[in-house]
């Protein structure tokens, strides 16, 4: 047998089992790239999921924040007038409660930084409302008032703007927002087209 003879069917076999498991390759590395390619997209999907459900976390903890202070703010109108006083001190219940249990969920859900400023704004509602039902029931403290009250509830009113933007930081907002400001400047978020302060 010549040496020939058998390189020639041997050389067919490898070309054949070659291009065979090649194609064979082609496709399993294909079937991975379609599988990661899944995979991110659900990644994606559950991050914007995620998103999704924080964000209305933060619009109802603002809504409830500001629902409250101005229950507090009506409270505080409503003293010394008795016809008013019975519907101010159920919708400032009403006001409370909702924050409460918004403010509960919102402890499950929010990030360390996030949740400090709400911690704050919490504590602080507290106080100005433990203030004022003081008030309303003949039994102050000293230095209870209702111009203290007014200055907790107007102080109140920046810690939930300063919430807000950590909300909206966390969010991204803020890229958004200096994007836009760049475009309506002509320049950068600063205003200026080389970006500086």
């Amino acid at each position: 047998m010549d040496l020939g003879d058998v390189t020639a069917p041997v050389a067919a076999v490898v070309g054949v089992v070659g291009t065979l498991l090649s194609a064979l390759l082609t496709q399993r590395a294909a079937d991975r790239s379609r599988q990661r390619e899944l995979e991110r997209a659900e990644e994606l999907r559950e991050r914007r999921s995620q998103t999704q459900e924080l964000r209305s976390c933060y619009v109802a903890l603002n809504t409830a924040g500001r629902q409250y202070l101005a229950a507090l703010t009506d409270q505080l109108h409503a003293l010394g007038r008795a016809g008013e006083l019975s519907a101010a001190r159920q919708r400032l219940t009403g006001a409370r409660d909702q924050y409460r249990d918004v403010y509960a969920e919102a402890q499950m859900r929010l990030p360390q930084r996030v949740l400090a400023h709400a911690g704050d704004v919490s504590r602080d509602l507290g106080a100005v409302y433990g203030m004022i039902r003081r008030l309303d029931d003949g039994v102050p403290r000293p230095g209870d008032s209702p111009a203290a009250v007014q200055a907790g509830i107007d102080a109140l009113w920046e810690r939930l703007r300063e919430m807000r933007r950590e909300m909206r930081a966390d969010l991204g907002s803020t890229r958004a927002d200096s994007g836009r400001r760049a475009r309506e400047t002509g320049g950068t978020a600063t205003g200026r087209p080389d970006g500086s302060a």
